[in-house]
């Protein structure tokens, strides 16, 4: 790859990084493209150097955090505890997500509703994938003896519905820490399984 290269990837994850934070204090229809200029003090103009529309931008920023917690999960597979452990952990880092990249990570519910067709198809794959790596966790609970459920993609749809409601509801004055719900939902949404 050539330096111009390197650095016209480097300049399009700033850009993307940007947008991120824009749209989580900003919200999806808040955030404009003058927004993401300012906070890296471009123009306008230039940011349609790197990309076509606030929507490429909004694609890439979605894109970018879901591979991002697709492999911060798939971590916890190959860490040396037991499934319970490992299921705990991803329900820490979804809420985690959930939470701290609200509107970039709520888009994951409906995102037929924000995404062109053409973007659809890879914002859909990606999903499956994060939603797999808790279906492997379950499974392998399963296989260990651990979880004694019988139907292990209803049980993350369950456990991946519950979470994402907290989206709607939560506020950071409210009276519990990210920890204490992470540590709350974790040991409520366990015994789901067991």
């Amino acid at each position: 790859m050539k330096l111009s290269e390197k650095k016209a990837l480097k300049k399009k994850e700033e850009i993307i990084l940007s947008a991120v934070k824009i749209m989580n204090r900003k919200g999806y229809h808040g955030a404009t493209m003058e927004d993401i200029a300012a906070e890296l003090l471009m123009t306008k103009g230039a940011l349609y150097y790197y990309f076509r529309n606030k929507e490429d931008i909004i694609f890439k920023c979605h894109e970018l955090v879901l591979t991002r917690a697709i492999e911060e999960l798939e971590t916890y597979l190959y860490e040396d505890s037991t499934n319970e452990e490992k299921l705990r952990k991803m329900i820490y880092t979804h809420i985690d997500y959930a939470i701290g990249e609200k509107e970039t990570f709520n888009m994951i519910s409906k995102p037929d509703h924000t995404f062109s067709k053409e973007q659809l198809k890879p914002i859909l794959s990606k999903r499956i994938a994060y939603a797999s790596v808790f279906d492997r966790v379950i499974q392998q609970g399963i296989e260990s003896k651990e979880f004694t459920v019988d139907e292990p993609k209803f049980v993350r749809m369950i456990l991946l519905g519950a979470m994402n409601w907290i989206q709607q509801w939560y506020n950071a004055e409210g009276g519990k820490s990210i920890e204490e719900l992470q540590k709350i939902y974790a040991d409520y949404l366990l015994k789901v399984v067991k």
